[in-house]
């Protein structure tokens, strides 16, 4: 055997023996530091996603008003098939795999 031999074999043992499960372990510990999501922050999340909720619905309504008073006005914001959601789960099932129900493109 060479000393380039040993050598290499020196440098590839030690990044698999010890190279490796040090990385490994170092962004496990990093993982487990990370910020966790609280219960008030889920609260706030709750909050906001109804707030989000009732200010789509009260859009809608204006919108509708809109386009009773003046035919010839298209509603922007809200698709006619976007569905109705009363929680944050069934909201982010119900989107899956769909485009976006909204388009700033099409805003008056």
């Amino acid at each position: 055997m060479h000393l380039g031999d040993v050598f290499g074999l020196l440098i590839s043992c030690s990044i698999l023996f010890i190279g490796l499960p040090w990385l490994v372990m170092h962004y496990v510990t990093k993982w487990k530091q990370a910020p966790k999501i609280t219960q008030e922050d889920e609260h706030l999340l709750d909050e906001m996603f109804n707030l989000a909720r009732r200010l789509e619905e009260r859009l809608q309504t204006v919108e509708r008003i809109a386009a009773a008073d003046h035919p010839d006005w298209k509603p922007g914001l809200a698709a006619p098939d976007a569905p109705v959601a009363t929680d944050r789960q069934t909201w982010g099932r119900a989107m899956e795999g769909r485009p976006s129900p909204y388009s700033f493109e099409t805003r008056n």
